[in-house]
């Protein structure tokens, strides 16, 4: 009970004091906190549209936060989701606009996996060269990043595109995912959709995998004691490849969201940021699979309730206070991890 409440007081503190700060910033530029935040809360909680527009946004946040946190699990930095999404995303819509006579049955796993493919192959690479050439993989992701961008604008205005736009065809309808308006009747209008579901699922087979199978003590005991994995001759250049790999296929997985589930084509620019993203929600959810989805939710409300008062505020203002949640969290988690040291001492 003790390390769920000491796990939840730096990111609860973290939160509220952000708020206060933008509180601040809202009052110097001469508008009423009040009046903002309950126009933030209300557009996204106060309304069943709203409500799915968050959850909308919060879905790939999902998967880039497993992402990112599967990585860290390893005691690797995986910077790179947001490319792995990309390519990702690119490799599932290809496969959706080109084999369209196949049944939703077949196509939409199928979908899934080109998806998951693509990201795992740009995570394949981050990782072998860590494990061949000991290269970081800080630097590697991010020059991927580069490169799965450019790769994209390629493919879409070269070669797949629609002439005078950035996107490609529009997948099989066979592949489109359900919007849960469409299925429950519930969040009318906003493109909520099942992929969702996806999301939760690879949660629950994030946490069995990592805390219930040898893979995930292996994984486990790399990131937290490299010496003691070569101690247990346990293969370290195979675990980091794989885990890279998984990691990256999870993000790639993000995509299906944005691609099946509303637009129904490859975007240039889709992602908006969501595997950078990801790397904040793994680190303030401490890469808890199930505080994740929550972290994601709230970074959901940031989002999507930053276009409910841009007319009264700068949007700048969800970036600066995205930006005081995460310097927040990190500080207040290590003064909470301090306290409860000195605590455990003196007890």
């Amino acid at each position: 009970m003790n390390k769920v409440i000491y796990s939840i007081l730096g990111p609860l503190a973290a939160i509220i004091i952000a708020l206060f700060i933008g509180a601040i910033i809202i009052s110097l530029i001469g508008k009423d906190p009040v009046e903002v935040y309950g126009v933030l809360f209300y557009g996204t909680l106060g309304n069943s549209y709203g409500i799915g527009q968050v959850l909308f946004k919060a879905t790939p946040l999902i998967f880039t936060g497993l992402s990112v946190a599967f990585a860290f699990k390893a005691g690797l930095f995986n910077i790179g989701a947001e490319g792995q999404m990309i390519i990702g995303g690119f490799a599932a819509a290809w496969t959706g606009f080109t084999f369209v006579t196949l049944p939703w049955i077949i196509l939409i796993p199928l979908t899934i996996i080109a998806a998951f493919v693509g990201g795992a192959l740009w995570g394949f690479i981050a990782g072998y060269l860590k494990a061949k050439y000991g290269s970081h993989e800080v630097i590697n992701t991010i020059m991927l990043n580069f490169i799965a961008a450019a790769l994209a604008s390629y493919l879409v205005n070269e070669i797949y595109g629609i002439p005078a736009t950035i996107h490609t065809p529009e997948v099989s309808g066979s592949s489109f995912l359900l919007r849960f308006d469409a299925i429950t009747g519930l969040f009318p209008g906003s493109p909520f959709n099942t992929s969702f579901l996806a999301a939760i699922l690879c949660t629950i087979i994030f946490y069995f995998i990592i805390n219930r199978t040898p893979f995930g003590y292996q994984i486990r005991t790399l990131g937290l004691n490299k010496n003691a994995a070569e101690y247990a001759r346990m293969k370290i250049k195979k675990l980091v490849v794989l885990s890279m790999l998984i990691s990256g296929g999870i993000a790639g997985i993000g995509s299906i969201n944005f691609i099946f589930g509303y637009k129904h084509y490859y975007e240039l620019g889709f992602s908006e940021g969501a595997g950078y993203i990801g790397i904040a929600v793994a680190l303030i959810a401490r890469n808890n699979p199930f505080a994740i989805i929550i972290t994601a939710f709230f970074f959901g409300i940031l989002e999507y309730g930053g276009l409910t008062i841009n007319t009264m505020v700068p949007k700048e203002l969800v970036t600066i206070l995205q930006a005081l949640l995460i310097i927040l969290v990190i500080t207040f988690v290590r003064i909470i991890d301090v306290l409860k040291i000195k605590f455990l001492k003196s007890a």
